[in-house]
């Protein structure tokens, strides 16, 4: 696999494995950012092993049946330049695994990070009833929202059939079927009059121009649930103007727009946005409580005159 000796332990392989990979000047992001993660990644998925045990068992010797599955998903990932995600099946969110392939883009939304103690001070006491998780693709985010609000029940919407097909499966891996409703709807159409005390939405943010210029590994995920117009904004647009009509009275929106932060403040300078604290900073999410939406857009409104106290970010 490399110059010099075989490699023949864990650690062996992994530092080879990243070498490898490393020197095929693949683009990382599909929930690693480098190398010598995404190795760790690949390593622990061929030895069937936990993340958590990787470290112990540096020393341990890999068998020839090892070595040729390693082998394999690594020749694989680099001739297809496709994210490991979809080579291995898998993608780890916040601890949780799920089930992907090129039906989804893979999970990586910082939304994760704030459930729930992110969200707490926007949440009603006992947590929120109803959750509607738009553009919900492989259903990572509305199955996390259901293990983090045991008493919620969670919409998961998307407008890709084939998408919904992955949730479904995701869904029944953990259970869920009963407290999580898959919908196939374009926005909030096939949702009727339904009101949420929390609307989680992900949803396509690249500019158009820009999805020409995405490595590899980003194109081959389903550009219906990456480009967004001109901006990047199409539809955010379209759920900030409709939004209101599905939160209720306190109910709290809550968007991911990547690197987007300085689109959406040119786009809705009246807007009271407030931009959450996550492991990216406070630029990729923000949230907007119902009062807010409802409001005139002549001035922007204070947090404080909102009903939700003071939040960071």
């Amino acid at each position: 696999m490399s110059a010099g000796a075989p490699p023949r332990t864990v650690r062996d392989w992994w530092r080879a494995t990243a070498m490898r990979l490393r020197r095929a000047r693949l683009a990382f992001g599909h929930g690693t950012t480098n190398a010598r993660d995404e190795a760790a990644w690949l390593l622990c998925h061929a030895l069937r092993i936990e993340f958590d045990d990787f470290s112990a068992l540096q020393g341990r010797a890999v068998n020839a049946v090892t070595a040729r599955r390693i082998e394999v998903l690594v020749r694989r990932r680099i001739a297809t330049r496709a994210p490991l995600a979809y080579v291995l099946g898998e993608a780890w969110l916040a601890g949780h695994r799920f089930h992907v392939d090129r039906r989804v883009i893979v999970p990586r939304s910082h939304i994760a990070e704030l459930l729930p103690d992110g969200l707490r001070a926007w949440m009603p006491r006992g947590g929120p009833r109803r959750i509607l998780d738009l553009c919900t693709g492989s259903g990572c985010l509305a199955i996390l929202a259901a293990l983090a609000y045991p008493r919620a029940r969670v919409d998961a919407s998307d407008v890709s059939a084939a998408a919904l097909a992955v949730a479904r499966r995701n869904v029944a891996a953990y259970r869920l079927g009963r407290r999580v409703r898959l919908v196939r709807s374009d926005l909030f159409a096939a949702l009727g009059r339904d009101r949420y005390d929390l609307i989680l939405c992900n949803p396509p943010y690249v500019p158009v121009s820009e999805m020409r210029r995405l490595p590899p590994e980003y194109r081959r995920e389903p550009a219906l649930a990456l480009a967004s117009g001109v901006d990047g904004l199409d539809f955010v647009r379209r759920l900030l103007s409709a939004a209101h009509r599905h939160l209720a009275p306190r109910g709290v929106l809550v968007v991911e727009v990547g690197d987007g932060r300085r689109a959406v403040e040119r786009a809705f300078p009246r807007l009271p946005l407030t931009w959450l604290a996550t492991s990216a900073g406070s630029g990729p999410v923000f949230a907007l409580a119902a009062p807010d939406l409802q409001a005139p857009t002549g001035a922007k409104r204070p947090l404080a005159q909102s009903g939700l106290g003071e939040w960071g970010g």
